[in-house]
C-alpha cells in the first residue's frame, strides 16, 4: 500500500529530546516500511525515516515561529499529493478532517492527546465518515456513550529498551511540564511515601512561569532533582 503519515510539526521525527507523538510516528512508519510499505512521511524537514521524507518546514522545533503557518502550508502539501495514497494516517488533532473529507481518500486519525475538552464530540459527530482511534480505554472514558472510536494502544520495538535495573529504588517522573500533567502531586507522593524524584521533563516555554511558580521552589536539588530532558540513549539508563 501507498500510505501518508501527517506528524506534528513541533518536533523532529523521531524527536532529539521530549516528543511523545513524534516518536510513535517514526517506530510505525519504520515497521510499516519493514511489513514492505510505500510509506511518506509529511514532517519537519530535520526529521529522519525509512520512509520517503515529504519535508513541510525547514525545522519548527522549538523556534518562535507561527505553528498556523506551518500547518497551513502541511495541510497544503497534503492536499497536492492526496491522490498518491492509498490511506492517510493523521497525528495533528482535528485540522486536516475538512480538507480530507473533500478530498475522497480514505483517511484514520489517531488522537494522542486530550479529548475530554468541550466540543470534541461534536467534531467526531461531524465527520461520521472519518475513522477515529484512541491510544487507551480510559482516554476514551469521557466520549459520551454511541460516539465510535476504536482503540490502538501504542507500543515501542523490543529493542527500545533493555532489561538492566538498577539496585537503588527511586520514583522517576518523565514528561512535559505541564499541571495537566500532575508534577505538583509526583512530588507531594514521593516526599509522603519518602523517597527519592527525579524528573526528567520538558518545560514548555508557555509554561515558564507556572514552573517558576509551583515547581521549582520544590525542587531541592537532594530528594527531588530536576534532570532535564532525556533523549532516546540516556532515557534507557535513566529508567534502568
Amino acid at each position: 500500500m501507498h500510505i501518508a503519515q501527517i506528524a506534528p510539526l513541533a518536533e523532529s521525527v523521531p524527536p532529539k529530546l521530549y516528543g511523545g507523538t513524534e516518536r510513535v510516528v517514526a517506530w510505525l512508519v519504520d515497521e510499516l516500511v519493514e511489513l514492505g510499505h510505500a510509506v511518506t512521511l509529511f514532517a519537519s524537514g530535520d526529521s529522519r525515516t525509512r520512509g520517503r521524507l515529504h519535508p513541510v518546514w525547514p525545522h519548527l522545533g522549538r523556534q518562535r515561529t507561527d505553528p498556523m503557518a506551518a500547518t497551513a502550508l502541511l495541510l497544503e502539501a497534503i492536499s497536492k499529493r492526496a491522490k498518491d495514497f492509498d490511506v492517510i494516517h493523521a497525528h495533528i488533532d482535528w485540522l486536516h478532517l475538512p480538507l480530507l473529507r473533500r478530498l475522497g481518500v480514505p483517511h484514520l486519525t489517531t488522537m494522542h492527546g486530550r479529548i475530554d475538552l468541550p466540543g470534541l464530540p461534536d467534531v467526531i459527530r461531524e465527520f461520521p465518515e472519518a475513522s477515529f482511534v484512541s491510544i487507551s480505554d480510559n482516554q476514551r472514558l469521557p466520549l459520551p456513550d454511541g460516539i465510535g472510536v476504536a482503540r490502538s494502544s501504542t507500543g515501542c520495538p523490543r529493542t527500545c529498551f533493555g532489561h538492566r535495573m538498577a539496585k537503588d529504588h527511586t520514583w522517576l517522573f518523565s514528561v512535559a511540564s505541564r499541571p495537566r500533567r500532575g508534577p505538583e502531586k509526583a512530588i507531594r507522593i514521593a516526599r509522603a511515601a519518602r523517597m527519592p524524584l527525579r524528573i526528567a521533563a520538558k518545560i514548555p516555554r508557555a509554561e515558564t512561569a507556572y514552573f517558576k511558580k509551583h515547581l521549582e521552589p520544590l525542587i531541592d536539588g537532594k530528594d527531588v532533582r530536576l534532570i532535564g530532558e532525556v533523549n532516546d540513549a540516556t532515557k534507557q539508563g535513566f529508567l534502568a
